[in-house]
């Protein structure tokens, strides 16, 4: 009881620390020569080592999640990632009916692309972006708000987080995006318990909305 009270204060520290690393990152989306998608990928890998070092049986867990029927996993990952981009899809259509300035806060969320090369964007984000953010956010901050938290109150909390560091942009669309898709993926997490399901669904959702069939 005492170890995991230490270590559920010790992930909010962390947590504290990914708010002071995105929400610049969100509100300035370039650090002089390091563009967003090199400081995103920077942050999630501190962020990453961090909880690996803070959670000594994370790396055990996660080896043990990949080695148990894997393909079924990236399958369930595939499927989910299709049935969130469909969601997006809806969403999209009726945002923009019920409230056409929402295209233009769409639209802005697009310029996070700007000045980077589409072939760098892809690999940052199939190999680190996208799984990296479900390691961290859900496979270590969830798992561990869960168990101190509560199932339900742990996704919620973290959920909340998650959407607050996108604050900084300033952009409801993307807030309200964060919020879904959060929500989404903190589920998954919560039914399945598998960090390489939702790795999955995360980096082929990121590629189907950014680079393949983007909103904008």
């Amino acid at each position: 009881m005492i170890m995991n009270y230490f270590q559920t204060r010790l992930s909010i520290l962390i947590a504290l620390l990914a708010a002071v690393l995105f929400i610049p990152l969100f509100i300035f989306r370039s650090l002089g020569p390091v563009d967003f998608w090199w400081w995103m990928s920077f942050n999630l890998v501190l962020l990453i080592g961090l909880s690996l070092a803070a959670d000594k049986s994370f790396s055990g867990l996660i080896l043990s999640d990949i080695k148990s029927m894997p393909a079924r996993k990236v399958s369930m990952g595939i499927l989910s990632a299709l049935i969130l981009y469909g969601i997006f899809f809806i969403g999209n259509g009726l945002i923009r009916l019920l409230c056409p300035l929402a295209g233009k806060g769409i639209g802005q969320v697009y310029g996070f692309k700007a000045g980077a090369s589409p072939l760098r964007i892809v690999l940052l984000m199939a190999l680190l972006i996208g799984p990296g953010e479900e390691l961290f956010w859900r496979g270590f901050l969830q798992r561990r708000w869960q168990s101190f938290f509560g199932p339900v109150a742990g996704w919620l909390i973290s959920t909340a987080l998650y959407a607050l560091i996108h604050a900084g942009s300033g952009n409801l669309m993307l807030v309200l995006a964060a919020v879904v898709c959060g929500l989404f993926w903190g589920a998954l997490y919560l039914r399945y318990r598998s960090v390489l399901l939702i790795a999955v669904s995360h980096t082929l959702w990121d590629l189907l909305v950014f680079i393949v069939a983007p909103f904008a």
